[in-house]
């Protein structure tokens, strides 16, 4: 299908296949995060963000993409759709661990984002190697060389050392590492020169589990902007920032204890997201 295919705009997701200790820094009751915690949670994302930036300076302009097949308008850049299940299979391809193979049309384009997004956002993205594979996977051949020589850089010891990992970006024995990006919902902004441009947001996790943590897992909300080109019969990104919000009032859970946290992040997988 193509970018002026007709489509309904509509969300589904696929779900995957497959207490004891003191509080790991916030205590049990509706609590509002301590000024220490939100600070560790807001500079580990600042930190992200500059060094997606930095990687991206330059890199808004693709060089030879393909321009989507087909034309119309289905429905205008940046309106809102339901999120009901449409009926539409989400992917079933993968590139090592990342979904792939999405349609050539605006519900694709934002599939992969969304999906990106999550990749981008794991705890994979702390450790050189791993990160080096996400990377290519996602971002344009054209930008990826570049881009993993930045990112290394910007992950360094010290970056690492300040969220609470080990130089090679795995946790202190005894703790898990948490970092997840959850996309709440997904809109194109923008349709040009043959890139699709798509804005995530999103809500995160990030922090690290088990008693003694000094660093508590906390969440965050932010909005991910991805743009997108189709390189190799896939969507893959060209470049991408992130922004602050938009953040809705804390409720009134209380916070959980450290082990409950860690369970949870061990025993509940991720989702493959289609739109």
């Amino acid at each position: 299908m193509s970018l002026g295919d007709e489509h309904d705009g509509q969300t589904r997701t696929r779900l995957p296949e497959g207490n004891t200790g003191d509080p790991y820094g916030a205590p049990r009751r509706p609590a509002s995060r301590s000024t220490r915690s939100l600070a560790v949670a807001v500079g580990v994302v600042v930190l992200l963000i500059a060094a997606i930036a930095f990687a991206n300076r330059g890199n808004d302009t693709p060089a030879g993409s393909a321009a989507p097949r087909g034309g119309g308008n289905d429905a205008p850049a940046g309106s809102a759709a339901p999120t009901a299940a449409t009926g539409t299979r989400p992917v079933t391809g993968k590139n090592g661990t990342i979904a792939a193979g999405f349609a050539h049309d605006e519900q694709g384009a934002q599939s992969a984002a969304a999906n990106y997004a999550v990749a981008l956002g794991s705890v994979d993205m702390f450790q050189s190697g791993p990160r080096e594979s996400i990377v290519r996977a996602v971002y344009d051949p054209a930008v990826a060389d570049g881009l993993v020589k930045s990112m290394n850089e910007s992950y360094s010891a010290g970056f690492l050392a300040n969220v609470g990992l080990e130089p090679d970006g795995t946790a202190p024995a005894g703790l898990t590492f948490v970092s997840r990006t959850i996309p709440v919902g997904t809109t194109v902004k923008d349709r040009a020169n043959g890139t699709v441009t798509v804005e995530v947001w999103s809500t995160g996790l990030v922090g690290l589990a088990g008693e003694g943590s000094t660093k508590p897992v906390t969440s965050t909300w932010f909005t991910i902007t991805e743009k997108l080109t189709w390189v190799g019969g896939d969507w893959k990104i060209v470049s991408s920032t992130q922004a602050e919000g938009p953040t809705p009032v804390n409720g009134d859970n209380r916070a959980s204890m450290a082990d409950e946290i860690a369970k949870a992040v061990e025993g509940y997988g991720g989702f493959t997201y289609a739109r």
